[in-house]
C-alpha cells in the first residue's frame, strides 16, 4: 500500500486557505534571517491570521490538537504538576486539569520520544496526559513569566556586579517576592537560587559553579559563620532594617547549601479570622478561652500553626493576664508578653519547669515534641494554667493518638486537654485576575460527594467558582498569598468519656461527627464556594481525587 506523504506545511496552509501564497513569501523572507524559528510560529508572529485558526489547522496536519495558549488558557499553576526546569527541558506548560485528566502542551517541534518523559511523570502522579501544540513563542513566554523578573534581575548583577552585589540581590529580590525562603543550593555544574512564594518553591536563577566559593563566603561573613568550618551551622543576617533573616547552612555532595528564612520584623499580627477561622467570636470563646486545660494545633510543618498560636494569644491578651511563651526561636515580639527563647543550653521542658514558678495565667509552648514536655505541659494544665502548643501530626482528632504513642495516660489526656484544631494552607485566588464562572457538572459531583459522606448538603443554585488567571501582581501564577482551613474538636464529656476507654480514634471522630466537629475538607469546601481559593488548590493539599 503506498503511503501519502504530507505535503510542506506551507503548502496545507495555502490549500486549506488559511494564509495566501504571499504570506508564505514574507514568512520564508523572515525565516532565512531567523533560521531556527519554524514557519507556525513565523506566521504566528507576523499575525498574518487569527491565531487558533492557525494553530488548529496546523495541529490538523501534524496529527496534533492545536491551541492558543494564553494566560487566561492556564486554569492551574502549571509547576504544581511539573517542575518549571522540566517545562524548560521539554518545553511543556500543564494548563487544565479534569477528572485524573492533564491537558499539556507542546510547541510543534516535539515528536513523541520528547513527550514520553513526562507522560511518565505526570502517569506516577496518577494523571493521564492529553497532549497539545502550541506555539513556541507562547511556551516561551509564559515560561519566563513563572519565572519572573527574579531570574533577570539576578543574572544582570551575576554578569556585571560585585559578590556582595549579588548576594545582596538575591535577598532584596526575595524580599520583594514575598518569599518566605531563600534556598541557595550547589548543584553539580552550578547554583540554583530558589525562592518559596505562597508555599510553592520557584527557581530564580542559576549561578555559575566557579562564584559557588565566593558566594559562600560572603553568607557565611553576614550570618556570623565560622568561615573555615564545613559542617552544619546557623547565624542571622541583621542587616535589613525591616528583616530578621535566619541562616542555615548543611553540606552537601557539591559544597554547602544555604537556606535563609526571611521574618519580617514588627509584622502586625492577623487575627485569626483574617488567618480564614470558621467560628464565630462565640465559638472562638468557647473553644479557647479556658483555664486548667491544655489547647494543641496540629499539622505538618509549614502549615502556619505557629501564626494560629500567635493570633489566639494576641486575642486573649489583656494586662489583667501574665502570658509567658517559650519557643524556638521567638518569631514574632508581642508587647506585654513574656517571651523565652529555647537556645543550645535549655530545653522546652527545663525552660517549662522554669516558667511553672513565674505565676503564670497562660503559657505559649512552640512544640510539644518529647513525653517530658507533654507531661509537663499536662501538669500545668492541672494545676490551673492554660497551655496553648503545637504536635506534627495529620488532624485534630490524631492528636490524642500522638499523646498516647508519647506515653501520656488515658486519663491524663480526657482530663486536660480542651480543643485541638488542625490546619492546613491553601493558596488564596488572586483578587486583581480571578475570573468568575459557573461550575462544572464534574465539580459538582465531587463536591456534593464529599459534603454528603459528612453530612452535608450542597446547593448550587446561584453559586459560582473562580479561576485563577494570573497577572501582573501575582507573577502569573493566579494566585497571591494564603489562607487556613481549619477543623477544630472541642473535647466534650462524651469524647472524654470514650477517651478514658482506651477507644480507637476512629470511634472518636464518629462521636465528634456527631457533634459539632466538621474535617479539613468541609471547611475547604466553603473557602472554595466563598471565592477564596480552588478545587485544585484544595486537591493538592488534601487529595481528593
Amino acid at each position: 500500500m503506498e503511503m501519502r506523504r504530507r505535503l510542506p506545511i506551507g503548502v496545507e496552509l495555502v490549500k486549506r486557505g488559511v494564509v495566501t501564497e504571499l504570506d508564505i513569501k514574507k514568512a520564508l523572507d523572515y525565516q532565512r534571517e531567523h533560521p531556527s524559528i519554524k514557519l507556525g510560529d513565523i506566521l504566528h508572529r507576523l499575525e498574518v491570521c487569527d491565531g487558533q485558526k492557525l494553530i488548529e489547522n496546523i495541529g490538523e496536519i501534524v496529527g496534533q490538537r492545536g491551541i492558543l495558549l494564553t494566560s487566561n488558557s492556564l486554569k492551574i499553576n502549571p509547576t504544581e504538576y511539573i517542575s518549571l526546569e522540566i517545562c524548560k527541558k521539554y518545553k511543556c506548560i500543564p494548563f487544565e486539569i479534569s477528572g485524573g485528566k492533564i491537558k499539556v502542551c507542546f510547541t510543534d517541534k516535539v515528536v513523541d520520544i520528547k513527550t514520553d518523559p513526562v507522560k511518565m511523570l505526570l502517569l506516577n502522579k496518577g494523571l493521564i496526559m492529553e497532549q497539545y501544540i502550541t506555539f513556541e513563542s507562547d511556551i516561551d513566554r509564559i515560561l519566563n513569566n513563572l519565572g519572573g523578573q527574579a531570574t533577570k534581575d539576578i543574572t544582570k548583577t551575576t554578569s556585571s556586579g560585585t559578590m556582595i552585589e549579588l548576594v545582596d540581590s538575591i535577598i532584596r529580590t526575595g524580599i520583594d517576592k514575598r518569599a518566605s525562603d531563600i534556598h541557595i543550593e550547589p548543584l553539580m555544574d552550578e547554583v540554583r537560587v530558589r525562592y518559596r512564594i505562597d508555599g510553592e518553591l520557584f527557581t530564580a536563577a542559576k549561578i555559575s559553579k566557579d562564584k559557588q566559593q565566593q558566594l559562600i563566603g560572603r553568607l557565611k561573613a553576614i550570618s556570623n559563620m565560622h568561615q573555615e568550618k564545613q559542617e552544619a551551622q546557623d547565624g542571622r543576617i541583621v542587616s535589613y532594617d525591616d528583616y530578621n533573616i535566619r541562616v542555615s547552612s548543611q553540606p552537601n555532595i557539591y559544597g554547602e547549601k544555604f537556606v535563609l528564612r526571611l521574618l519580617k520584623k514588627n509584622e502586625d499580627i492577623k487575627s485569626i479570622f483574617e488567618l480564614g477561622y470558621p467560628g464565630t467570636q462565640e465559638e472562638l470563646k468557647k473553644s479557647f478561652n479556658k483555664k486548667n486545660s491544655l489547647t494543641i494545633i496540629a499539622a505538618p510543618t509549614g502549615a502556619g500553626k505557629t501564626t494560629t498560636l500567635y493570633s489566639i494569644i494576641d486575642y486573649l491578651n489583656s494586662p489583667e493576664i501574665n502570658i509567658t511563651t517559650i519557643e524556638d526561636p521567638v518569631e514574632i515580639r508581642i508587647d506585654g508578653l513574656n517571651q523565652i527563647e529555647i537556645g543550645n543550653k535549655s530545653t522546652f521542658s527545663g525552660s517549662l519547669r522554669t516558667v511553672l514558678r513565674q505565676d503564670p495565667d497562660m503559657i505559649l509552648l512552640g512544640e510539644i515534641r518529647d513525653k517530658e514536655t507533654a507531661e509537663i505541659a499536662i501538669q500545668a494544665g492541672q494545676t490551673g494554667h492554660y497551655v496553648l502548643s503545637t504536635i506534627h501530626t495529620i488532624d485534630a482528632i490524631e492528636v490524642i493518638n500522638r499523646m498516647r504513642k508519647m506515653g501520656i495516660s488515658d486519663y491524663d489526656i480526657a482530663s486536660t486537654l480542651a480543643t485541638t484544631v488542625s490546619q492546613r494552607l491553601v493558596r488564596r485566588i488572586c483578587p486583581e485576575c480571578k475570573q468568575k464562572r459557573e461550575f462544572t457538572k464534574e465539580e459538582k459531583e465531587e463536591i456534593s460527594k464529599i459534603a454528603e459522606k459528612y453530612g452535608e448538603k450542597i446547593d448550587f443554585t446561584n453559586l459560582k467558582t473562580y479561576d485563577a488567571k494570573g497577572c501582573k501582581k501575582c507573577n502569573n501564577i493566579g494566585y497571591y498569598g494564603r489562607i487556613g482551613i481549619f477543623e477544630t474538636l472541642d473535647v466534650s464529656d462524651e469524647v472524654k468519656e470514650l477517651i478514658i476507654k482506651g477507644a480507637s480514634t476512629i470511634e472518636i471522630r464518629n462521636k465528634a461527627l456527631e457533634q459539632s466537629y466538621r474535617p479539613l475538607v468541609i471547611d475547604g469546601i466553603r473557602k472554595i464556594i466563598d471565592g477564596y481559593t480552588t478545587l485544585e488548590e484544595l486537591n493538592r493539599q488534601l487529595i481528593l481525587y
